[in-house]
């Protein structure tokens, strides 16, 4: 039986987008070396905010070409904060993407790795392992992703247009249930879903609320609870270990995302995937970092973890056990690489850097081709 070839658009981006993706191709070639079911073809596509600086555009026609003809898109990092648009925002190519691809779901995972020291002194913090699912084809982003709606601004105000619709909410809903029913299978202590919301003051999270409540009915074979924004930023803090999967609005899921990467070592650690019903895209959760891009500080792991995201997602849709078994393998060397407490990250006070954090990841992976 001839392998399956999947074509992945690599897109490495700014600042140390590039350095992240490199390490994460090594480990990708590392894990897939001896895979007989299925291969990864990369096709490099440019864009980024420096690519605009020089060429005028974030991501050229091409670019998008790959990534609508690919079977997945590895995201590495664009944005840089001294290139912006004529209005004053800073160039995110991702957004445009989302859009394009109605990539709604911003599947953020947030889990304790061993030997990864978490900003919480309770030992239950060891148990924190929840993911927060953003909607992300419109609430407050939604003038931004469409500014042919937006109210202009002029020199005594300024406006961001956000909508709440049925069918953005309903979407979101039912994949937070699928999700919880998912995790609920292979952990029978998980399958719960916490609605996170503004509905005592704003209309638009009313509505939002409502439509939550409504979907709920239609899956009560899994717990459901909600909570407001503000409290649940509180929550986060104080029992992060209580949640399982958490749907909530663009914004509210863009500001709680980066809260609870802190919980488990910052944003080097948290990986994401925006998903949509044809398209996946996976990228860390953190940014470009330019202030250390070329010297190679940056953590890998979060990138690392995404092509781990990547790779189930792929599994999934093509019913592809050598897939899911190959991101659940990946997952387990990042935990052994990191269990020893040895290595340390810059960003968590070591010095490790790129390629010596990939380097014990291959090495745990290797390991585990010996015990197996």
């Amino acid at each position: 039986m001839s392998k399956q070839l999947f074509k992945i658009a690599v897109l490495p981006g700014d600042g140390i987008g590039s350095e992240i993706m490199r390490a994460c191709i090594d480990v990708l070639q590392r894990l897939l070396a001896d895979q007989a079911a299925f291969a990864l073809t990369y096709v490099d596509c440019p864009g980024g905010a420096q690519h605009y600086a020089d060429k005028g555009v974030a991501l050229p026609d091409s670019t998008l070409r790959h990534c609508e003809s690919a079977d997945a898109i590895l995201f590495g990092a664009m944005g840089l904060p001294h290139i912006r648009y004529p209005d004053g925002t800073e160039v995110n190519p991702q957004l445009g993407l989302r859009k394009d691809f109605d990539l709604y779901a911003g599947v953020r995972p947030i889990r304790s790795i061993p030997g990864v020291p978490s900003t919480l002194a309770d030992p239950r913090a060891a148990e924190i392992d929840f993911v927060l699912i953003r909607e992300q084809s419109e609430g407050l982003f939604y003038g931004r992703l469409y500014p042919e709606k937006q109210p202009p601004a002029n020199d005594d105000e300024a406006f961001d247009l956000g909508r709440i619709s049925r069918k953005g909410s309903e979407r979101l809903f039912d994949y937070a249930f699928r999700l919880a029913r998912q995790r609920r299978a292979a952990n029978p202590a998980k399958g719960r879903v916490t609605c996170v919301d503004k509905a005592n003051v704003l209309n638009s999270m009313a509505f939002f609320h409502q439509i939550y409540w409504q979907r709920a009915r239609l899956n009560p074979d899994i717990a459901a609870d909600h909570c407001y924004v503000d409290a649940m930023a509180l929550n986060l803090l104080k029992r992060p270990w209580d949640y399982d999967v958490l749907p909530t609005e663009n914004q509210f899921g863009d500001i709680l995302s980066d809260l609870a990467a802190g919980l488990v070592g910052g944003l080097g650690m948290s990986p994401s995937g925006d998903i949509g019903d044809r398209y996946g895209l996976f990228q860390p959760s953190h940014g470009s970092a330019p202030d250390i891009a070329g010297q190679g500080k940056a953590n890998p792991t979060a990138m690392i973890l995404s092509a781990a995201m990547m790779l189930e997602w792929l599994g999934e849709k093509h019913a592809l056990p050598e897939s899911t078994a190959a991101a659940a393998r990946l997952g387990r060397a990042v935990d052994a690489a990191f269990a020893t407490g040895r290595l340390r990250s810059v960003e968590m006070g070591g010095s490790d850097g790129t390629q010596r954090i990939a380097a014990a990841i291959c090495d745990a992976l290797a390991r585990q081709s010996v015990v197996a």
